[in-house]
């Protein structure tokens, strides 16, 4: 089970597993996306596809006959990976093995929808992945195994992801074995250290110009790809899609003022400077801040957010 494009590298490491016998794939009905409102397959969907796997895109599990439908599979195990619902017991229960989840964070760190961009938002120098046995409650159940992975400075969202997107497809295939065979025993989480990750909407992405040049620099690859960091100019939205902090800069500017630099733009910001690299101002294409300044010579001295 999985909807996000986290899912996919999980997929593709069962369906390729000599000694699994991957019975069917659950996955969210497709969804009309972008302006033109169309019907884009997820990664995972086009993933079972491409294998000619049984696929079903129920609206809830929580009806009885989407569970009839689980169930005429007859499962030893589940697996699920950014799948965006929480199992209910009904299904937990279903199969002998129980439901195994492939979570993007060393829990218990980061319970919730959206781990990656809040261990980046954070500051978080380590995340990783954690495999665990699913209960009713949300990323609580006990860990099978965890594997860490750094967070580099240039990290976004999209980069990080994948990194711990195939980091989880391995573990798991590393794991599954032993727990199957009986010779692995899940372990509780520690109650201390919790902290919990809430689902990011698109305003999560404005740009407030007061914060710390470090902080905004966190916002901007934390929102990347999407919804992606954001400010406005005159009135239009502008996309902030690569920058970078310079915390030491110390020039005199209102926060939200763009100044320029001997190799190029940035804003001021409450501390520091965010160094513009790459914008996308509404209703034109994505580029560098080169070729936007090209094109928008007043830019420099003006405010963003007002």
């Amino acid at each position: 089970m999985g909807a996000a494009d986290f899912a996919a590298p999980t997929l593709e490491a069962l369906a390729n597993a000599r000694d699994l016998n991957l019975v069917g794939v659950v996955t969210q009905p497709d969804r009309a996306i972008g302006r033109g409102r169309q019907i884009r397959f997820s990664r995972l969907k086009r993933a079972a596809l491409e294998r000619d796997l049984p696929l079903y895109q129920p609206e809830s599990l929580r009806q009885p006959a989407a569970v009839a439908r689980l169930a005429a599979w007859t499962p030893d195990l589940i697996v699920v990976a950014a799948f965006g619902q929480i199992l209910t017991p009904d299904v937990l229960n279903l199969p002998p093995h129980g439901c195994i989840n492939v979570h993007a964070s060393l829990l218990p760190r980061w319970r919730g929808a959206a781990p990656v961009s809040a261990a980046i938002l954070a500051g978080d120098d380590i995340t990783g992945v954690t495999i665990m046995r699913m209960d009713a409650e949300l990323d609580t159940g006990p860990v099978l195994a965890q594997r860490k992975e750094p967070i580099l400075s240039n990290d976004t969202w999209g980069t990080l992801e994948e990194r711990l997107a195939r980091l989880g497809a391995d573990l798991l295939l590393e794991t599954l074995p032993a727990y199957l065979a009986g010779k692995l025993a899940p372990q509780p989480q520690p109650e201390d250290g919790v902290t919990y990750a809430e689902r990011i909407c698109k305003q999560d992405g404005l740009l407030d110009w007061s914060l710390p040049a470090v902080e905004l620099d966190r916002r901007v690859r934390a929102f990347t790809p999407w919804p992606s960091a954001f400010t406005t100019w005159r009135g239009k939205r502008l996309k902030v899609l690569r920058a970078a902090p310079l915390p030491d800069w110390q020039g005199e500017a209102l926060p939200g003022t763009v100044v320029a630099l001997a190799d190029g733009v940035a804003v001021a910001t409450g501390k520091g400077a965010l160094r513009l690299e790459k914008v996308q101002l509404a209703g034109k294409r994505s580029m560098d801040i080169a070729a936007f300044l090209c094109g928008q010579r007043d830019c420099v001295g003006s405010r963003l957010g007002v």
